[in-house]
């Protein structure tokens, strides 16, 4: 997985920790950091310049097919956490995000890292090139934060 201080463009997302989130232990529930990178992967998509209301309009579909997750330090209630997005390779109709959640008080304690491949579906249900400027957007992206 490439490094986010390296050259590849990242998006960031931050997220506070809420009491529902937690586990009986007083932690983040490991399946909730799921919802969190889905929830950056989406604002990174925007802020690469796709708009989500593309999917529905071309008939679009995004599919994980495949998520590898570190979990590495808890996160408790009330804690910012930063998620960062990047680019890690585009295939044909597949797309590899790298992510890693750090706490924002502290964004060299890395949390959780991810990696997660998805594809592209078209109209029809069938694979799909991914979008041009979704490539372009990712792979040069504006950066917010």
């Amino acid at each position: 997985m490439t490094s986010p201080g390296g050259a590849v463009p990242v998006a960031q997302t931050v997220i506070t920790v809420r009491t529902p989130e937690l586990d009986s232990f007083g932690h983040v529930n490991h399946a909730v950091f799921l919802n969190y990178l889905e929830h950056a992967r989406f604002l990174a998509l925007e802020e690469a310049g796709f708009a989500w209301s593309s999917l529905d309009e071309e008939g679009w579909q995004i599919f994980v097919v495949r998520i590898e997750v570190d979990y590495l330090a808890e996160a408790n209630r009330g804690q910012e956490l930063l998620i960062r997005t990047w680019a890690e390779s585009f295939r044909r109709t597949t797309m590899v995000l790298g992510q890693e959640i750090v706490r924002a008080d502290d964004p060299n304690r890395v949390v959780t890292r991810a990696c997660v491949t998805a594809v592209w579906i078209g109209p029809g249900g069938r694979p799909m090139r991914v979008p041009e400027h979704v490539r372009v957007g990712l792979s040069s992206g504006t950066r917010k934060g």
